[in-house]
């Protein structure tokens, strides 16, 4: 399990974050630049887990495991924040507090499991990494999302200051990791290997390029043209599809 201080910290972080969570994404803004980076995530796990059981790791207040749950045969998620979990369970969804380097299932209990924007919060990224393989069964897909330093995201957030999501926190009060494709596969536990790439905001330099609606258009086409590409491997957040051994 992740060190206690750590647990904390980004427990009482994603609390604050709740009420303003979804102030950006949809039903608010269903065009803009937080719709699409939902949309290419949650078209990934309907590629892999439509009529299949489901696990989100990380499902906040349930936005996308909603969305999940509408082609899947059954999708459940955790979340670490009580804060998040009170907003999905309002929407009704099967969700558990739960840490994902200690995930509350049985072996071998879901055909897809994945984690967006959760990874990279996770100092113990191996063992998270093996407790999503542990849930999946063999055959079955787990779906890892990775902040990756070698795009425009990582530049930027290299160079500038850290967000605020409220008027005390920035996104720094909280542990981050960036993770290069090219380490990924030393982390993985055995049993996962590296199937397919995706990458999400690949060549939208802020997010705020969005607010202009003819650059925003033309972001979002270039952005759903490049993502199944070998550019992936320049998104700022970089989806590793990691299939699990029919054998394991």
């Amino acid at each position: 399990m992740q060190s206690r201080e750590n647990h904390q910290a980004t427990r009482a972080y994603y609390d604050e974050f709740a009420p303003s969570y979804e102030a950006e994404r949809r039903p608010n803004r269903p065009d803009g630049y937080h719709a699409l980076v939902d949309d290419l995530e949650v078209e990934i796990v309907e590629r892999y887990g439509a009529n299949k059981d489901v696990l989100e790791c990380g499902c906040g207040t349930g936005l996308l495991l909603e969305r999940m749950a509408r082609t899947a045969r059954s999708a459940r998620g955790i979340d670490l924040s009580p804060g998040m979990l009170e907003r999905a369970r309002e929407r009704r969804l099967d969700v558990r507090e739960a840490d994902v380097t200690s995930i509350p299932f049985e072996n071998e209990t879901f055909d897809v499991t994945c984690a967006f924007k959760v990874l990279a919060h996770v100092p113990e990224i191996g063992r998270a990494l093996s407790e999503m393989g542990r849930v999946t069964r063999p055959g079955g897909v787990v779906i890892a999302e990775f902040y990756n330093p070698v795009s425009l995201r990582g530049l930027a957030k290299w160079i500038g200051p850290r967000g605020f999501i409220s008027p005390h926190t920035r996104e720094s009060d909280v542990y981050t990791r960036f993770d290069p494709p090219w380490v990924i596969s030393r982390v993985l536990p055995p049993g996962l290997r590296i199937e397919a790439a995706r990458g999400v905001r690949i060549v939208t330099p802020f997010a705020n390029a969005w607010r202009a609606p003819i650059l925003g258009r033309a972001l979002g086409a270039v952005e759903r043209l490049l993502a199944d590409t070998p550019l992936a491997a320049f998104g700022g957040f970089y989806i590793a599809i990691l299939r699990k051994s029919a054998l394991a």
